[in-house]
């Protein structure tokens, strides 16, 4: 059973900002990227991976959204994993649109393994979206789009976890969608750089409303 997402929001809930933790991590682990990005008026909710098996890791059960089976993260990868996780987000948005907020006043993000899912989820549900970011990530298992709402990306030169080169050949096949892409002089990690960079493109699709 997943346990309930934490929400942070300072001031009134106008728009919702669903943000999604990597391998190994739980919701609590971005509470302080939440918390940097200050912004008023957001809902952020972070919701927690299932327990799973993860094949890379000989097995052992821990939070991720999907299994990785090989060392090259963008082969055999797990769809059904990706169909489950895409059914939580899909859960999530519809609990936003119940309390009030349409689906152009939300954003997915997520880190890592989360940022996978929020792409996956974000470009296969066909919902006008106001945008999706993705920190440290690829662009897992598509071979078409619904909606194409704004991306940015996010990524270290010196990533060990997922290299540059397979998060730049993971986007190569899809030319149409509206990326912005940034890189930074770091590992798998979020920066502070990045960070304020993150804050702005999320002021432009998430607008103060009146």
């Amino acid at each position: 059973m997943i346990r309930p997402p934490i929400e942070i929001l300072s001031g009134t809930a106008k728009s919702s900002l669903i943000l999604l933790h990597g391998l190994g991590a739980n919701g609590a682990d971005l509470a302080p990227l939440a918390q940097a990005l200050k912004l008023n008026d957001v809902r952020f909710i972070l919701p927690h991976a299932p327990t799973r098996p993860v094949t890379v890791n000989n097995g052992y059960r821990m939070p991720a959204w999907y299994d990785i089976r090989q060392a090259d993260i963008c082969a055999d990868q797990d769809e059904r994993g990706f169909t489950e996780s895409r059914q939580v987000i899909a859960d999530l948005i519809e609990q936003e649109k119940a309390r009030g907020i349409a689906p152009e006043r939300i954003v997915l993000a997520g880190f890592s393994q989360g940022g996978a899912v929020a792409l996956y989820s974000g470009l296969t549900l066909g919902l006008p979206l106001a945008g999706i970011a993705g920190l440290s990530t690829y662009l897992p298992l598509l071979t078409k789009t619904a909606e194409i709402p704004p991306l940015w990306i996010a990524h270290g030169i010196d990533d060990e976890v997922i290299p540059l080169a397979t998060h730049q050949r993971s986007f190569a096949g899809f030319p149409d969608l509206l990326l912005t892409t940034r890189l930074y002089p770091m590992r798998h990690e979020i920066c502070a750089e990045e960070i304020a960079e993150l804050r702005s493109w999320l002021s432009l699709r998430l607008p103060p409303m009146d």
